[in-house]
Order: C-alpha cells, then sequence, then structure tokens
C-alpha cells in the first residue's frame, strides 16, 4: 500500500504547460554537459582577473607600491 504514483500511468500535463505550434517543436531542451570546467581559462587565471596592471615599468611599480603602502609601513 504505497502513496507514490503508479509510474505506469502517466500524468495528464496541464493546460498551461502546452503550447500549440511551431514555437513548442523548436525550442531544444537543455542539455548538460559533462565537460571538464577545469580546462577552461577564467578570469581569476589571468593578472586582469586579479586586478594586475598589465601595462607600466619597473619606476611605476615602485610609485604604486609607494603610494599605496599603510602609514605604519613607513
Amino acid at each position: 500500500m504505497s502513496t507514490a504514483p503508479d509510474p505506469a500511468s502517466p500524468e495528464p500535463e496541464p493546460a498551461s504547460d502546452r503550447e500549440p505550434g511551431p514555437a513548442s517543436a523548436r525550442r531544444p531542451k537543455p542539455a548538460l554537459v559533462f565537460d571538464d570546467p577545469l580546462e577552461q581559462q577564467s578570469s581569476d587565471d589571468t593578472d586582469r582577473g586579479w586586478g594586475e596592471r598589465t601595462d607600466g615599468d619597473s619606476a611605476a611599480d615602485l610609485k604604486r607600491f609607494l603610494d599605496e603602502k599603510p602609514p605604519h609601513h613607513l
């Protein structure tokens, strides 16, 4: 004596879920992608993703370091 529905008898779809016409026939089902997500490069894998500035030289780096140094490090 189970309260689970009988899998052999499918339930009828509600009328609001059914859309007549070719638009519903052309809509593809969403696919699951089982690729390895680590194979793709993310924005965090690059210097730009971490806020690094790609342009500049060593003098600009020193100026930035001195400008951003907290007062207790002087």
